[in-house]
């Protein structure tokens, strides 16, 4: 299930949006933040990805004029991302869009116990993992 709902997701997101799964994470991430910046590494900690890793995305990011990096103002070493006004109107586009999508082909199929119950599985499931210490960072 979680591979053909997340393989038709990702088609949607593409074809309605042009955003990969990483672009919108980045990007609601930001949106939702306040001045909609974050740090570079709490970014990569959210996304459970290493700061390598997300710091390459956000230059494929910058480069399409979605997210600028500025240098963190408490932390010479540090840096910080910043949701720029294309990547704002991006993801005000793509939001309603996705969540469409979410719904069509998850939600809208279940009952609400059904929702109920698989929110509780996943609580269940995420604190399990919480607790194993293990984050899967790739």
């Amino acid at each position: 299930m979680f591979l053909l709902l997340n393989a038709q997701l990702a088609r949607d997101l593409s074809r309605d949006s042009g955003l990969s799964e990483p672009d919108y994470d980045v990007l609601s991430s930001l949106a939702s933040s306040p001045d909609h910046r974050r740090r570079v590494s709490e970014l990569a900690a959210r996304m459970l990805w290493s700061r390598s890793r997300l710091s390459h995305h956000l230059g494929r990011m910058e480069q399409r004029g979605l997210v600028a990096r500025e240098e963190c103002a408490t932390d010479g070493r540090g840096a910080v991302v910043t949701l720029t006004d294309e990547g704002q109107q991006t993801i005000e586009k793509a939001a309603p869009l996705h969540v469409e999508s979410v719904r069509r082909y998850f939600v809208d199929l279940l009952t609400s116990e059904q929702i109920d119950v698989f929110a509780e599985i996943g609580e269940h499931v995420v604190d399990h993992l919480k607790r194993s210490g293990d984050s899967g960072r790739s």
